[in-house]
């Protein structure tokens, strides 16, 4: 048990090692506010059976989101331009027709309103910035 921490009872009685917090209304109001603003900053959208998941969110006044891409091949279309930014693993992009392998720390762009192809061979994660 930690030294100097209170020693609090879970419901069952059963001695625990957290910190005992008191009920302070102002204190849940303004947490409880702050997740909601959160939750809404945040956007999950899943395509492709789930085979590709990404939150979106805001930063600094430019959209952006990142996400995951199971092992396939998928089509995307795009509304504004982007760049995609390869975090983790490698996928092969297909951009006018022909397809190229972008490795972790690698990035490609992609024009608005265009469409364009991904595989990836091993789940692979990115970060799209909405250009």
């Amino acid at each position: 048990m930690g030294a100097g921490r209170p020693i609090c009872a879970n419901p069952t009685g059963v001695p625990t090692d957290f910190v005992c917090v008191t009920h302070r209304p102002e204190l849940d109001a303004r947490r409880s506010a702050a997740v909601l603003a959160s939750a809404a900053m945040l956007k999950h959208n899943a395509y492709f059976e789930g085979k590709v998941q990404s939150v979106g969110y805001e930063r600094l006044g430019r959209r952006m989101s990142v996400g995951v891409i199971d092992v396939g091949e998928f089509h995307f279309g795009t509304e504004a331009p982007e760049r995609m930014t390869v975090v983790s693993g490698e996928l092969h992009a297909r951009l006018g027709g022909q397809w190229r392998i972008y490795p972790a720390g690698t990035a490609f762009e992609v024009p608005a309103n265009s469409d364009f192809d991904v595989r990836a061979e091993q789940p692979s994660a990115y970060l799209c910035e909405y250009l």
